[in-house]
């Protein structure tokens, strides 16, 4: 179907309409089943996205439900993440990594995950925040800028620098060790 250039702005006014008149219950919605202001807003905010993307503008009359159901989907989408982030400590991330059946190289692989895991607890705690969701949680850089609250560009500069000094030190360690680089 053609949405063409007259049926974007009369979607793109009915979405703000539906911003003004119902953006407080909708959050208020998404809080409930998320129990977090800020994801809650987070939702919301992508729904409103999504929203704007959508292709049939015959659609426009039943935009409000059409709203809330896509913001229920990312909502039930959003525990789901949480749900295996929280079945997932931080000590159980690196269980399993080195799960090789040579005996040295598991001992190798274990003297590189305590020295990744020692690179990681000194780093700035927004950078290893930023990380740690990122690599072993697979967080966007957007939905971990969402969370924090701060800059797409602040958290990939984050996650470079916090990936910097973890192959630096493994770098050091294999040096040390007399190694040589994968």
């Amino acid at each position: 179907m053609d949405t063409g250039a007259a049926g974007a702005p009369d979607r793109a006014s009915a979405v703000q309409r539906l911003f003004r008149e119902h953006n407080r219950a909708l959050v208020s919605f998404l809080r409930a089943r998320l129990r977090s202001e800020q994801e809650a807003r987070d939702v919301a905010q992508e729904a409103y996205v999504r929203l704007l993307q959508l292709e049939d503008p015959s659609a426009v009359s039943f935009l409000r439900s059409y709203l809330f159901r896509i913001a229920a989907n990312l909502a039930v989408d959003r525990l789901r993440e949480r749900s295996v982030r929280e079945e997932t400590r931080p000590d159980e991330i690196f269980e399993g990594i080195a799960d090789e059946r040579i005996p040295e190289r598991i001992v190798i692989a274990k003297e590189e995950l305590d020295v990744v895991r020692q690179a990681l607890m000194k780093l700035p705690d927004n950078c290893r925040r930023a990380l740690i969701s990122y690599v072993f949680e697979g967080c966007s850089t957007v939905q971990i800028a969402a969370a924090m609250g701060l800059t797409d560009r602040t958290i990939r500069l984050y996650i470079a620098q916090g990936l910097a000094v973890c192959r630096s030190k493994l770098d050091a360690a294999r040096a040390e060790s007399g190694e040589c680089k994968p």
